[in-house]
């Protein structure tokens, strides 16, 4: 008898690829971020809060938010040094070591009532000094887990953790907790950043230095950070989006300054439940983080990455407007989908451009360059919300837009960025030499 099934069978075409899992080795990493961000969240919702019982003045709440971006100005050129020349495994664990101490000193001095406006800034900066080491290292180690083709995939995975679990679950519980007693949002803090110490040590050897790629050439004498520098020097357009970056980075950091006097004091919210208004904002952060990677699939990393900030800026400038608490969260949230739809595509296009040797000291002069840039901003924005509190947001919407519409071009070719450059250093001199695919 003749085998009809493949007469009866209809033909469905070719059946479209699985995309690659990120593995169980990428799992490990995503929690111990998972776990960093809690104890992160919890921090970053108590610190203000318990600011607001030792003074008012917005100047000083702002300096908290200023202090914590400080150590990406002073510490993220040699953050970038340790994680590339060190374990970073090690590194990831040390820094949550050094930050989980520094939560457990806060809350001594909190429940022994010695606690000061200048404990607390020095806290912070403990806090940020982690944190540029700790980020650092799990941006570099995302690479050697997961192929190119789920770099976006793993950022927003990361990203998505980030938000849920810092606005869903640490914000509010920190609003909660800080009502009940002031100290409790920082103990468990501290447990927060206990469990990726354990994980980060579980990571498999691919973690502990860079994936080398056939299109990377071993150099043949130490690479310094003269050479990141040099590498994100010559590679214009890599250079030209990072100036972008910390143009609009600053506006954001500037019309944030003041954000938790503008719900206590312009909408009223209690202390308490400020908490429960960050998750509602992080209900657009998260979004932006699981619709990323798909839009990016759709239209291309360029348009996905304009339009994200063509939203941020009206997003801001209704938030200046609102006339009541539920339409400054609902304008805010829009913002945070915004910067998240950004953040993904982003992230991947550093991890695609830039060689694994030099990715740690690359990321450490990016965050130097943008996030150190953000003290200053949010300190010019805690000035100018001593005028008004809705103002900062007002000015940021409009230099985002001017910035964007500048750079819109730059922003478009994105999407034709196509991978590594080679890292070439001889023995005589150090140079980067970008390709001319990968640069504009």
């Amino acid at each position: 008898m003749t085998d009809t099934r493949s007469e009866i069978i209809p033909d469905l075409g070719p059946v479209p690829p699985r995309r690659p899992t990120l593995g169980r080795d990428f799992g490990r990493l995503w929690t111990a971020a998972a776990f960093s961000n809690l104890a992160d969240g919890l921090g970053r919702t108590a610190v203000p809060l318990i600011a607001t019982t030792l003074t008012t003045d917005p100047l000083a709440i702002a300096a908290i938010g200023a202090l914590a971006f400080l150590p990406w100005l002073v510490f993220g050129l040699p953050a970038g040094v340790l994680v590339d020349r060190f374990d970073r495994r090690i590194i990831m664990a040390a820094a949550n070591t050094l930050r989980g101490v520094a939560a457990v000193a806060l809350a001594i001095l909190t429940v022994t009532d010695q606690l000061t406006i200048w404990a607390l800034f020095a806290g912070v900066l403990v806090f940020g000094l982690g944190e540029t080491l700790f980020d650092n290292a799990t941006n570099a180690v995302i690479p050697a887990l997961v192929p190119h083709s789920g770099l976006d995939r793993a950022n927003g995975r990361v990203q998505a953790a980030q938000i849920t679990i810092d606005s869903f679950l640490a914000q509010p519980v920190a609003g909660v907790l800080f009502a009940v007693a002031l100290a409790l949002p920082l103990w468990l803090g501290a447990f927060g950043y206990l469990v990726p110490i354990i994980l980060a040590l579980l990571l498999p050897a691919a973690a502990a230095r860079p994936r080398r790629t056939s299109d990377e050439t071993r150099p043949a004498a130490p690479i310094s950070t003269r050479t990141a520098l040099s590498y994100l020097w010559h590679h214009r357009y890599l250079r030209a989006l990072v100036i972008f970056t910390s143009v609009v980075g600053s506006a954001f950091s500037f019309a944030q300054a003041a954000t938790i006097l503008y719900f206590l004091d312009i909408q009223g919210v209690p202390a308490a439940a400020i908490g429960f208004v960050t998750a509602g904002i992080g209900v657009g952060a998260l979004a932006g983080s699981l619709v990323a990677p798909l839009l990016v699939d759709r239209f291309g990393r360029g348009a996905v990455m304009l339009s994200a900030n063509l939203l941020a800026a009206v997003s801001l400038a209704f938030v200046a407007v609102a006339p009541g608490v539920v339409l400054a969260v609902v304008f805010y949230a829009l913002m945070a989908f915004a910067v998240s739809t950004w953040n993904v595509p982003w992230g991947a296009l550093r991890q695609l451009i830039v060689p694994g040797d030099i990715f740690g000291r690359v990321l450490g002069v990016i965050r130097s360059l943008t996030w150190g840039l953000f003290p200053i901003a949010t300190l010019a924005g805690g000035l100018v919300a001593r005028v008004d509190l809705r103002l900062p947001y007002v000015i940021a919407a409009g230099v985002t837009l001017v910035a964007t519409a500048v750079a819109a071009r730059l922003i478009l070719a994105a999407s034709r960025q196509t991978g590594p450059l080679p890292l070439r250093v001889s023995a005589g001199a150090e140079a980067a030499q970008p390709n001319s695919t990968s640069s504009s």
